[in-house]
């Protein structure tokens, strides 16, 4: 199971003139957006193509750091996206990655070591993709 980002940009920031420099938090968060697929053995699970993905990092690293025994399911609460667009739960079988647009569509159960490895390597392109439009990725916690 990986989690896969390309196509960044920035969607609104220019709009509110802002710079990536002087934009609050918030809007670093939402303005951010990269096309998402979740996929799984050489098949595509879900894909939404402008997708906050620097708010899906921060928020997954976060529970990344609370979740560290990995006891506890995740919903992405954004700001801008529908609650539950992107989840993960902890099944008998293992961690399960969904989204409600797809709601019969999960990946296969995978370890919370696994899980966290593939967590840790979204944040790590997200973090790319930001630095190669000239934002510090440091507002996204380390997961």
């Amino acid at each position: 199971m990986r989690f896969v980002c390309r196509n960044f940009g920035l969607s609104d920031l220019p709009q509110r003139g802002l710079t990536p420099q002087e934009a609050p938090l918030a809007v670093l968060l939402l303005d951010i957006e990269a096309e998402l697929s979740v996929w799984e053995q050489g098949r595509m699970v879900w894909s939404e193509e402008a997708f906050p993905v620097a708010e899906l990092a921060y928020h997954l690293a976060l529970w990344l750091q609370r979740s560290a025994g990995g006891h506890e399911d995740f919903e992405l609460d954004s700001m801008q996206a529908e609650e539950g667009l992107i989840r993960i739960v902890n099944s008998a079988d293992g961690w399960r990655v969904g989204s409600i647009l797809t709601p019969d569509m999960w990946t296969s159960p995978v370890t919370w070591g696994a899980l966290a490895s593939a967590i840790k390597q979204f944040d790590r392109s997200v973090r790319e993709g930001v630095a190669a439009m000239s934002i510090d990725p440091t507002f996204i916690p380390e997961p």
